[in-house]
C-alpha cells in the first residue's frame, strides 16, 4: 500500500518537472524569437510651413448668362411646335407657329387699301397736271388750283398711311412664326398645339431659351464676409498678386461645388456685386461666372461657390491622418532626433486646408510628427523611424 502511494507521487513529480521544463524552453524560445524580430520603421514627416489660403463656401443658384423668355406677340391658336423640349436650339430656328389665317387676310386687305390709295393718288396727280397750266393762263380760278393741290397732298398721305398699315400687317403676320432669338437650351413648353395664346389668362410666355456656354451663379453673403472679401482683394492688389489677364478680364479663382460635393473642373470669377446691402437681410447679392463648355451645368441648379477670403502667412500644416482626437482635444506624436516620442496637444484653426489641418498653436517649424502607425507608438517610447514626404491627394500643396 505504501509502495503504491510512493510510486504515484514520483510519477506526479516527474510529470510536473517535465511540464515546467517544456514551458521554460518554450518561453525562452519565444523571447529569443521576439528579440530576433527587426524593429518596424515608423513613418514620420516634418510639419509644412507655407502661406495658407482660407476659404469659405456660399450656396447659390445657377442662371444662364442669357435667359430669354419666348413670347407670343400676337393672339391666336397655336398651330405647331417645332422643337424637342430640353434640346439645343439655334438662333433664328422656328419654335412655334400661331394660326396665320387672320393675319394673312389682314395683309391682303391692307394691300388692297394701298392699291386703292395709289389709284386715288394717280387721279389726283392727273387732275393737278391738267389744272396747273390752265391756272397759269387764268383759265381756272385759284381756288380750283388749291383744291387740286390739296387733293394730291391728301392722296399722298393716304398712300403713306396705307403703306404703314401694310407693313404693320406684314409684321404681325411674321409674328405668327416664333423663332429663337439666341442659340441655347430651350425648356419645357408652357402651351400645347390648339391652345389660344398671346393674351392673359392664356399663355403669353411660351418658353425660355437659356444661353449656357457659360453660366452665372448668384448668391448672397453677409456684411462681414463681404468686408473680408473686399479687404483680401485690396491686399492682393497692393501686393501685386492680383494678376489680370491680357484682355483685362478678371482672374478665374473660384471653385464650384455641386450637390454631390464634387468640384467642377473649371474655375470661375466674380462678375457682379450689387450696389447696396439689403437693409432687411443685411446681405449683398454677388454673381460669379463659370465656363460651361461641356454643358454639364443647367439653370436652376443649386451649387456652392468657394472663394478665398483671407491668407494666413507662414501657416503650420499637419496631415489630417497624423492628428488624434479625444473628447474634443487634438494631439500628435512628436519625434525628436533620437527617436523618442512625445504626445503633444495642439490647437487647430477652424479652417481645414485640403487634406491638412491648420495648426494655431502647439507646433513649430522643423518639428517632425508620426504620420502612420499611431497605434504602434506611445508616450516616452523610442522608435526606429524613417522621414517621408506626405503625398497630398490634392495639387498645389
Amino acid at each position: 500500500m505504501t509502495f503504491n502511494f510512493l510510486n504515484a507521487t514520483c510519477k506526479i513529480m516527474t510529470l510536473a518537472f517535465t511540464i515546467n521544463l517544456l514551458y521554460g524552453c518554450g518561453k525562452s524560445s519565444e523571447t529569443q524569437q521576439q528579440n530576433q524580430l527587426p524593429q518596424v520603421e515608423i513613418p514620420i514627416t516634418e510639419v509644412t510651413i507655407q502661406d495658407v489660403p482660407l476659404t469659405k463656401e456660399f450656396v447659390g443658384q445657377v442662371y444662364g448668362t442669357k435667359d430669354i423668355p419666348i413670347r407670343s406677340r400676337v393672339e391666336g391658336y397655336l398651330e405647331g411646335i417645332y422643337f424637342k423640349e430640353g434640346s439645343e436650339v439655334k438662333k433664328g430656328q422656328l419654335l412655334y407657329k400661331v394660326d396665320p389665317k387672320q393675319y394673312a387676310a389682314n395683309v391682303a386687305m391692307r394691300e388692297g387699301q394701298l392699291a386703292e390709295a395709289k389709284v386715288t393718288l394717280i387721279r389726283a396727280s392727273n387732275d393737278l397736271d391738267r389744272i396747273q397750266p390752265l391756272a397759269e393762263q387764268n383759265a381756272v380760278s385759284k381756288s380750283d388750283l388749291d383744291a387740286a393741290l390739296a387733293e394730291k397732298g391728301a392722296s399722298e398721305s393716304m398712300v403713306a398711311a396705307a403703306e404703314a398699315n401694310l407693313r404693320m400687317a406684314q409684321i404681325e403676320l411674321g409674328y405668327t412664326r416664333i423663332a429663337s432669338p439666341i442659340s441655347g437650351i430651350i425648356g419645357k413648353t408652357e402651351a400645347k398645339v390648339g391652345e389660344f395664346v398671346g393674351k392673359d389668362p392664356n399663355p403669353v410666355i411660351l418658353n425660355t431659351v437659356s444661353r449656357i456656354d457659360s453660366v452665372n451663379v448668384r448668391f448672397f453673403i453677409n456684411e462681414n464676409d463681404y468686408l473680408r472679401l473686399a479687404r483680401y482683394a485690396v491686399a492682393q492688389e497692393k501686393s501685386g498678386k492680383r494678376n489680370e489677364k491680357a484682355d483685362d478680364q478678371p482672374k478665374d479663382n473660384l471653385d464650384l461645388i455641386f450637390s454631390d460635393n464634387t468640384v467642377y473642373k473649371h474655375k470661375g470669377h466674380f462678375d457682379f456685386i450689387d450696389r447696396s446691402v439689403d437693409a432687411n437681410t443685411g446681405a449683398i447679392l454677388i454673381q460669379a461666372t463659370f465656363p460651361n463648355v461641356d454643358g454639364l451645368i443647367r439653370p436652376g441648379q443649386f451649387a456652392k461657390v468657394r472663394s478665398v477670403i483671407d491668407i494666413v502667412h507662414d501657416g503650420i500644416l499637419v496631415p489630417q491622418r497624423a492628428v488624434m482626437e479625444f473628447q474634443g482635444r487634438y494631439s500628435v506624436y512628436v519625434v525628436d532626433e533620437t527617436g523618442k516620442v512625445a504626445q503633444r496637444s495642439i490647437e487647430l484653426a477652424r479652417h481645414a486646408y485640403k487634406d491638412y489641418f491648420l495648426v494655431r498653436s502647439g507646433l513649430k517649424k522643423g518639428e517632425k510628427i508620426v504620420l502612420e502607425g499611431l497605434q504602434k507608438v506611445q508616450e516616452g517610447a523610442t522608435i526606429k523611424y524613417k522621414v517621408v514626404q506626405f503625398e497630398s491627394q490634392y495639387e498645389g500643396v
